[in-house]
């Protein structure tokens, strides 16, 4: 169950505070994903590389049989806070009106100074 419970302000984007996992089910955790395309290349810009990340989630996601939806926390990782209006559109493209739950950090560098972005996520399948 997804919430933005009373007594805590509003999500300042499309995510939400809370999401709580009930009884039997799978729960898949993500390493980081960067914008690594399976031949090695990396995307020149960030916007490449949020792309490609997210292609990479979303394979990872469906080789365990699940999709977008059945995710319930991302964590977000840019270098450059410029980047942050093209990180929500591509997650608004990849999620639609999906809000899981999400962190979002604009950190000085990642594991190699070509990445500019980096995303992680927990998906639970019922």
């Amino acid at each position: 169950t997804i919430t933005n419970p009373a007594g805590v302000h509003a999500p300042g984007s499309r995510y939400s505070h809370a999401a709580l996992i009930e009884g039997p089910g799978r729960r898949l955790v993500i390493s980081g994903q960067i914008g690594v395309a399976p031949d090695g290349s990396v995307a020149a810009d960030g916007a490449g590389q949020i792309r490609q990340a997210l292609a990479n989630l979303g394979a990872i996601l469906a080789a365990h049989g699940m999709g977008p939806a059945h995710i319930v926390k991302m964590g977000v990782f840019l270098t450059d806070r410029a980047l942050i209006p093209t990180w929500r559109a591509e997650r608004e493209g990849f999620l639609g009106t999906l809000a899981p739950t999400s962190t979002l950090l604009v950190v000085a560098g990642l594991a190699d100074p070509r990445f500019l972005f980096e995303v992680e996520a927990e998906a639970f399948a019922a």
